[in-house]
């Protein structure tokens, strides 16, 4: 069951990508600078990325010159990173995450910078306004605030009878306004949750036992670049430690995880790859407004419930864009 989802613009009129791409000026090379905290890996988002920028006429190798830097989860590095990047004078840096951009915010207050996905950027200090950030920062937010939080514990709730503890996975770097959100709504469910930041891939058989002897009923994933690359096996402890569990992005549900509620994070980057343009085009970044999700869609792993021995109830599955079967 699939209804069709998509982003809009919550802070500013910006137009879909176009089909067909404008012409480059003949000769010209542009530089863009490519930021993260974690490893050099294939992925969707970074295929979504790639191709959309195809579209619009810039290619790798022929008028588009790209420096990546990783930092592999050693987050002190990032600083070191983020001012070789800038080194370089690329005509736009793009990377995703606080911690990242936090880095460039730091690092240079010239050089464009495009946000793939950034949580809560005003509230982080990365920017002063959704609607004109008025710096070098623009792109993509991806949440839109308390609610959102709750929602997530309200459709845990729904799945789990009598779910009074909740596990949280803070991604390194995540921590800030959504702590405080989260135990808000989670008050207002009458749960408890316990808080466990992962910061490299070993950290995470370790979250799974301290959420066990906690007796936690389901857990939350905060997720950034260490649960991505292991969301596979985030999933498959899941159910071996019977946790349900919920996260933003679809993947985690396709990999195993009992539900996600989020964007499509695949159109967000494409997204990304439209500010991009913009600003090779002579756009400024503090011109162009954040764009924030106004659509989400629910994902339900019913193979997933089955492991763990849970009946979804019917007016769950009613809200569901997709049902994994």
């Amino acid at each position: 069951m699939e209804r069709r989802t998509f982003l809009g613009v919550i802070a500013g009129g910006l137009l879909a990508a176009p089909v067909a791409a404008e012409a480059q000026p003949a000769g010209k090379v542009y530089r863009l600078g490519w930021l993260s905290d974690g490893e050099e890996a294939p992925s969707p988002m970074s295929a979504a990325f790639a191709d959309t920028l195809r579209e619009l006429g810039y290619v790798e190798g022929r008028n588009l010159l790209v420096d990546r830097r990783y930092a592999a989860f050693n987050y002190e590095r990032l600083p070191e990173l983020a001012a070789a990047l800038v080194r370089l004078n690329p005509d736009v840096i793009v990377a995703g995450g606080n911690l990242n951009i936090a880095a460039l915010k730091h690092a240079t207050t010239t050089v464009p910078v495009v946000m793939t996905y950034a949580v809560d950027p005003v509230g982080a200090g990365l920017i002063t306004s959704l609607a004109r950030p008025d710096g070098n920062i623009t792109g993509m937010s991806v949440t839109t605030g308390p609610e959102f939080i709750a929602k997530q514990l309200e459709l845990l709730n729904e799945a789990v009878p009598k779910l009074s503890r909740v596990g949280i996975f803070v991604q390194h770097g995540r921590a800030g306004p959504e702590t405080a959100a989260i135990e808000s709504a989670a008050r207002k469910l009458a749960m408890t949750v316990l808080f466990k930041d992962v910061r490299i891939p070993n950290d995470i058989e370790g979250a799974f036992a301290a959420m066990t002897r906690n007796r936690v009923g389901a857990l939350l994933i905060l997720g950034g670049s260490v649960t991505w690359a292991n969301r596979q096996q985030i999933a498959g402890l899941a159910v071996k430690h019977r946790l349900p569990g919920i996260h933003f992005f679809r993947e985690y549900a396709e990999a195993g995880l009992l539900l996600s509620y989020g964007i499509n994070v695949v159109a967000q980057f494409r997204r990304a790859a439209v500010y991009v343009d913009k600003i090779l085009k002579g756009a400024k970044p503090g011109d162009l407004p954040i764009e924030q999700p106004t659509k989400f869609e629910l994902v339900i792993n019913l193979k997933t419930a089955k492991a763990l021995r849970l009946t979804i109830p019917q007016s769950l599955l009613q809200q569901a864009d997709q049902v994994i079967e």
